[in-house]
């Protein structure tokens, strides 16, 4: 009888989350089919999720009508940049702040952890003027630093907690066997931390591809626009712009993160759960 409510229990456990998460599949069914549609309007009384008129001209302007692809470019070359930066900082960082013994460790630490707690767009005015003096407006480069400063603390702290889950046993053993404290790092520590590097690169990843305020604050002009900026200036204006065409941009770019975050799934739940910070 009680393994029998049990299994009842679960079971309606397993369909309540089924519900939630068909519930927030909905807007993505909804945007592909506005996409499909011919007729520019999402919001008449007449509007069906299955398209009227059925066209895939909306895809053809995001492909060639629209400066989809250039906007495509932009962020990638943002995203790797940033990412590998960002993991060039945070790895060496947290094996100090999880290995390394010295005065003043902790109260480093609570400080990274204080200053990753404010929302970044509080330092946006301090970073502009810091950027404009070195002619770092409106590059790339300027960019790249504003991503790379504010991801970079939140890779060092979740790397931290991982380091701190290898046992340091591993690394005294390796050090008897006479590999020194490099081969040591690059050779057992950090393939034993993949799942954790990998999660941590996949977050600054979806946050550069998603970021929108920093893009249009320092980066101006149509070339040089993000894909975050450049999707807003295709619906600037409900009268001028065109919601499939918007629709099937937004499907299309989402695809690139779909298919990597697919590609590194396995390594998520150990990642995320493994890196909670430890003093």
């Amino acid at each position: 009888m009680k393994k029998s409510v049990e299994r009842i229990g679960l079971g309606c456990l397993h369909i309540f989350f089924l519900l939630i998460c068909f519930g927030v599949l909905i807007p993505i069914f909804y945007a592909f089919s506005v996409s499909l549609n011919a007729q520019n309007s999402i919001l008449g009384s007449d509007f069906s999720f299955i398209p009227r008129e059925f066209t895939l001209s909306n895809y053809y302007a995001v492909l060639f009508d629209q400066p989809v692809l250039l906007w495509l470019r932009n962020t990638v070359i943002l995203a790797v940049a940033s990412v590998c930066l960002s993991m060039l900082v945070a790895i060496p960082g947290a094996y100090s702040l999880s290995r390394l013994r010295f005065r003043g460790r902790k109260k480093i630490v609570y400080g990274l952890i204080l200053l990753h707690s404010f929302p970044a767009i509080l330092s946006m005015f301090a970073m502009f003027r810091l950027l404009t003096p070195l002619g770092l407006i409106n590059t790339r480069l300027g960019l790249i630093i504003v991503y790379v400063g504010t991801m970079s603390i939140f890779g060092l702290l979740n790397l931290k907690g991982y380091f701190d889950s290898i046992p340091i046993d591993i690394e005294e053993a390796a050090q008897i066997d006479g590999t020194s404290g490099f081969q040591t790092v690059m050779l057992i520590l950090i393939p034993l931390a993949k799942p954790a590097i990998i999660v941590t690169g996949m977050m600054v990843l979806i946050f550069v591809w998603n970021e929108y305020i920093f893009a249009i604050t320092f980066m101006t002009g149509a070339g040089n626009y993000t894909l975050a900026a450049g999707l807003f200036s295709l619906q600037a204006t409900e009268m001028s712009g065109s919601w499939p065409v918007f629709a099937a941009a937004a499907i299309t770019v989402s695809l690139p993160i779909l298919i990597i975050f697919f590609a590194t799934q396995r390594f998520m739940v150990s990642g995320l759960t493994a890196g909670g910070v430890k003093g």
